[in-house]
């Protein structure tokens, strides 16, 4: 008897499991390595990235007092000031203005909010509005697809 009550708790929590996994894969949402990274080693895991992907003189601004962004960087001629956001929630205005900030401090063409998440509504109508690229976590899995090892 007690083996069928364990067969049967360890197969519920085997469907638990599943419906979990589904679920998130299904909202787009399934965990990648970034999504446990903080602050800094989010940056740093960015400006990588970048790297492979183009970007020259790709540099992380110091922890305080960077005036609102966290990579510096170039592209094709075009210089960019770009805030990094690891967040568990969507991604808010202030990371909009703080990257609208960063990008006239440091004389950058463009300025950008790199995010493992999404944006709410107004941080995409002020990114519109202050003319700033919102790199959400669609924008990042699509970075990592196109890479071949």
């Amino acid at each position: 008897m007690i083996p069928v009550i364990i067969s049967v708790i360890g197969a519920v929590l085997l469907l638990g499991l599943m419906a979990v996994w589904l679920a998130r894969r299904r909202a787009g949402r399934s965990f990648r390595e970034y999504d446990g990274l903080e602050g800094h080693d989010f940056e740093y895991y960015c400006a990588e990235l970048l790297k492979r992907h183009g970007f020259q003189e790709v540099e992380v601004t110091k922890g305080s007092g960077d005036y609102g962004v966290d990579i510096l960087a170039e592209k094709d001629g075009v210089t960019y000031a770009i805030q990094c956001k690891s967040y568990t929630a969507p991604v808010g205005v202030k990371a909009v203005q703080e990257a609208y900030a960063g990008r006239d401090y440091y004389d950058r063409m463009v300025g950008a909010v790199l995010t493992n998440q999404y944006f709410t509504q107004p941080a995409v109508e002020a990114a519109r509005k202050l003319k700033i690229l919102l790199w959400d976590r669609g924008y990042l899995e699509g970075m990592l697809e196109e890479e071949v090892y």
